[in-house]
């Protein structure tokens, strides 16, 4: 009988080993396409200011990027927002961005150089409007902002554009009835502080670092921009279509110890590319963007919220084909 077990006890250790081959196995499966050598090369990745979404996203994705293609280098590339973004990969100085729907929208209706040529890789995560006033100001309504300094974002900025629409839509001619002041997420709040402007427009994920951090400092809250704006911006026409009213939970800045929600816009945000990326490394690019949604979550809350089930959803774009051939793959 001494004898026997050796042999069982062998057996099951190969039947073991076995086993374990087989999960790594699918487990390579899961992560790598069968055979597939990773995409190598150079990228660009036009992002944002610094302390908004954009800038902190990009630098997280170029980190899961490094993971699973370690021989793509990725150039990431400040901007001033959106529309930049846009035109950005539209003419070619940029392979991959991010950018709200209405500033995409808006550069295809205006009929921008390369417009026809953009293609949608993701829908990441909503952009919600925030007007910010410090908490002693007087300032409670749209309308309160006439003849104030009011920083509307960064020319060619997803801010500017949809600030200018919110004003206009409020009945405020963004020239003429404010002092507009050209000042970002990176540069808003400490002249908000100082009290160099009396208030700023931002459109950004929930939370944006930059109003974590002024909060730290200074205590500020929230115009609400309520739902009947949202209606007259929708008789605007054009880009307009993509503006839908919500709420701003209470614990979006928890410091700030806001006690109700805020009514406010939100706008889709999209990842996007063009037409002639090469189809393998766009579907690898899909591939990192979805399984690294938790990871990322971890550093930019926004990203929690991306889901396979929306993701092929980049209206007002068409799916690139790489983007494509990696959702059909992902179907039961």
């Amino acid at each position: 009988m001494s004898k026997v077990f050796p042999r069982i006890g062998r057996r099951r250790a190969l039947q073991g080993a076995a086993a374990g081959f087989v999960v790594f196995g699918l487990l390579l499966w899961w992560l790598l396409p069968l055979g597939e050598d990773p995409p190598s090369g150079t990228i660009v990745f036009s992002t944002g200011t610094p302390r908004g979404v954009y800038q902190e996203y990009g630098e997280q994705l170029r980190t899961e990027f490094r993971k699973d293609m370690p021989g793509l280098k990725v150039n990431l590339l400040n901007s001033a927002g959106s529309q930049q973004n846009v035109q950005r990969v539209a003419t070619g100085r940029a392979d991959f961005t991010i950018a709200a729907a209405d500033a995409v929208e808006t550069y295809e209706l205006h009929h921008g150089n390369g417009a026809g040529h953009l293609r949608g890789v993701a829908r990441l995560y909503d952009d919600y409007v925030q007007l910010i006033v410090p908490r002693d100001s007087g300032i409670r309504t749209l309308a309160d902002l006439r003849h104030k300094r009011v920083a509307i974002g960064l020319p060619k900025s997803g801010v500017r554009l949809i600030a200018e629409r919110v004003l206009k839509a409020a009945g405020i001619d963004p020239g003429k009835g404010i002092t507009p002041m050209s000042d970002g997420i990176d540069t808003g709040p400490d002249r908000l502080r100082h009290h160099k402007i009396d208030a700023f427009f931002w459109s950004g994920g929930l939370p944006t670092d930059g109003l974590v951090k002024l909060a730290g400092k200074f205590p500020f809250r929230f115009v609400p921009i309520e739902g009947a704006v949202v209606t007259r911006l929708h008789a605007q026409g054009d880009a307009a279509r993509y503006y839908r009213t919500t709420n701003m939970p209470e614990s979006a800045y928890r410091s700030l110890g806001q006690s109700s929600t805020v009514p406010t816009i939100a706008v889709s945000n999209v990842l996007m590319t063009r037409e002639d990326m090469d189809p393998r490394l766009t579907e690898w690019i899909t591939r990192v963007v979805i399984r690294s949604r938790d990871r990322i979550g971890n550093h930019v809350h926004s990203a929690q919220l991306v889901d396979l089930r929306t993701a092929i959803y980049t209206d007002p774009l068409d799916l690139h084909e790489g983007a494509r051939r990696y959702y059909r793959s992902m179907k039961p």
